[in-house]
């Protein structure tokens, strides 16, 4: 890259061709998705790729490759009071990713029998909640932004928004 200024920004690239190939040798590496298991039945870290830039940094998914389900709904949370509690439900069918897309925000998940906290607060990392797992989210940044992707549209029915029938159903199997 050719750059100028202080601070520096890119006017041009050495030897630059317009060569539609060049796309086809960007390192595969880039596409790759860590999972990262976590002690909850049915919740996943997602680690998307991060590429890091000069010009800007840069995070990538793909529907249907890095995700396994095809969201039909998507919602934002923000201007959350820092003490107050959103979601504390499961959903009997739906499937969640959780993303903060700006500030911070703390997730606990809850399978029935064990419950663990994690906090989102980077771009790239995602949190998957399968159905039948009890959500909160609370310790909102000022600034937070949580975008959540739904497998299912809203549906009131799918809500088990008492925690003592949660545990009941989860007995049940």
């Amino acid at each position: 890259a050719i750059a100028v200024g202080n601070p520096a920004r890119i006017v041009g690239y050495v030897d630059a061709k317009n060569d539609d190939r060049a796309e086809a040798s960007l390192p595969s590496r880039r596409n790759i998705v860590g999972i990262v298991t976590t002690r909850i039945a049915g919740v996943t870290l997602y680690d998307f790729p991060l590429i890091k830039d000069m010009r800007g940094d840069l995070s990538v998914g793909e529907f249907e490759r890095s995700v396994p389900f095809v969201p039909k709904r998507y919602f934002f949370v923000f201007d959350v009071p820092n003490r107050e509690i959103r979601g504390e439900h499961a959903h009997r069918e739906c499937q969640q990713f959780l993303i903060c897309v700006k500030g911070s925000v703390s997730i606990v998940a809850d399978d029935g029998a064990k419950r663990q906290e994690f906090a989102l607060e980077r771009l790239n990392r995602w949190i998957y909640l399968a159905p039948m797992v009890w959500g909160i989210q609370y310790k909102f940044s000022a600034d937070a932004v949580l975008l959540v992707f739904a497998s299912h549209y809203y549906d009131a029915a799918d809500y088990v928004r008492d925690y003592d029938e949660f545990r009941r159903l989860k007995a049940k199997g």
